[in-house]
């Protein structure tokens, strides 16, 4: 039988302070870098803290350190494919598997991009798709690397964070629309905090031959994961709402970042400290209507905003919805059948949707289901605010943050699982 909360919010405002999990972007990067360290010719170690609770980073973390053969990432997209240039660039012989879900989602751009370099690698069921063996047939070389632009990041990540270690380097050149730059970014820069130099200039990026050198990383606290406490604060009906979120940078390389600009729109005020940052309720400004919105350098942003506009009754008009469509889910399509359960309508037209909310929303209990998808399960969450809300299979944020129900339960919204 399958489990479900139900979420009710108490009597008293939502006033707390939120100890966040860390972020799972930054700790599987610097993880892969860490690796990468201890496997260069001049080994060296990092020390990371502050490492992410969510099961995919856990999972990367075991994957690193386990010797046999066959390993499974579960469902974790970003530790297959790191792992699965992690694996090339240091000859290992493996095989990557994970999820029906996971051997639904592609690889193919990834794996001719490293066979280009002179890695073996081949698909153990369908062409494109996990499961993968990699064998260690010869050491990488450098050649030029042509990918698109507006796929996954985690494909281009992945590349850059080997190319330190080619014989030659790498160059990378993005082809289109570059889609979820921040993330590029943030490769990058944590790459440099390792000692690796790099140009990023137009749509080529270049990095030469170097070592990682050693150093200490705290990683930040996760501003996916301050998102969904943004929603919180927009839809609490107490003007007196207040939530500190530890542990966030105002200078964050987090693309997520944005969440600060995003929720300005529906009343949602940020202020720095040394500790995090603040949250609180303030007036709507005027706003032209539809409310447009870019998710392109964003797209895990685009479930939480779009639930909150719902619920607000802002008409939205996005882009950069795409890549939702290969996540844990089609979350495009599992965002249109819940909104339906709120009387909205996601409507696609082309390249872009539209969000037309209903005149309000219902008064009778709603159940919304979460397709195994971390963020619909929190995106929907802060609905309880303002409505009777129950939500299937709790235990899926466990993939990212595993403490966000106990979290709410401090905050003021009652948890009962049945």
């Amino acid at each position: 039988m399958t489990k479900m909360i139900h979420l009710k919010i108490l009597q008293n405002p939502i006033s707390t302070i939120v100890e966040l999990p860390s972020s799972k972007s930054e700790s599987n990067r610097a993880l892969i870098i860490q690796a990468l360290a201890r496997h260069q010719a001049n080994a060296t170690n990092i020390d990371l803290t502050n490492i992410s609770e969510a099961r995919d980073t856990q999972t990367l973390q075991r994957l690193l350190k386990e010797d046999g053969k066959l390993l499974d990432v579960l469902d974790a997209g970003t530790t297959m494919r790191f792992l699965t240039s992690f694996i090339a660039v240091t000859q290992q012989h493996k095989i990557l598997t994970g999820t029906a879900r996971m051997q639904a989602r592609p690889i193919g751009i990834l794996v001719e991009a490293l066979k280009q370099l002179g890695a073996s690698i081949e698909y153990l069921k369908h062409a494109g798709y996990p499961p993968l063996e990699i064998h260690p047939k010869q050491a990488l070389k450098t050649a030029p690397i042509q990918i698109r632009g507006d796929i996954s990041s985690q494909y281009i990540s992945a590349l850059l964070m080997i190319a330190p270690l080619l014989n030659e380097g790498l160059e990378v050149d993005l082809i289109g629309k570059i889609n979820s730059r921040p993330y590029i970014e943030m490769t990058l820069q944590l790459m440099e905090h390792f000692g690796i130099k790099s140009s990023f200039e137009g749509q080529r990026i270049k990095i030469d031959p170097q070592s990682y050198q050693a150093n200490n990383y705290a990683i930040e606290s996760d501003w996916s994961g301050a998102s969904y406490w943004y929603a919180i604060v927009a839809l609490a009906e107490d003007e007196t709402t207040k939530i500190t979120l530890k542990g966030l940078r105002e200078n964050s390389l987090q693309g997520d970042r944005v969440i600060v600009d995003l929720m300005k729109h529906f009343g949602v005020k940020s202020t720095f400290t040394a500790e995090g940052v603040i949250l609180e309720k303030e007036p709507i400004k005027t706003q032209q209507t539809p409310l447009v919105i870019d998710f392109a350098q964003c797209p895990d942003l685009a479930q939480t905003v779009t639930v909150v506009a719902a619920a607000k009754g802002v008409q939205l008009q996005m882009r950069g919805l795409e890549s939702l469509k290969i996540k844990e889910t089609d979350r495009v399509l599992a965002l249109q059948q819940e909104l339906k359960k709120v009387g909205t309508q996601l409507e696609e037209k082309e390249a872009e949707w539209w969000l037309h909310p209903g005149d309000e929303l219902p008064s009778t209990p709603v159940t919304i289901q979460t397709y195994e998808d971390h963020r619909m399960a929190m995106a929907f969450a802060p609905l309880a605010c303002v409505l009777n809300l129950s939500i299937e299979d709790p235990e899926v944020v466990s993939k990212s943050y595993p403490r966000f129900w106990d979290d709410l339960q401090k905050a003021g919204l009652e948890t009962q699982v049945v």
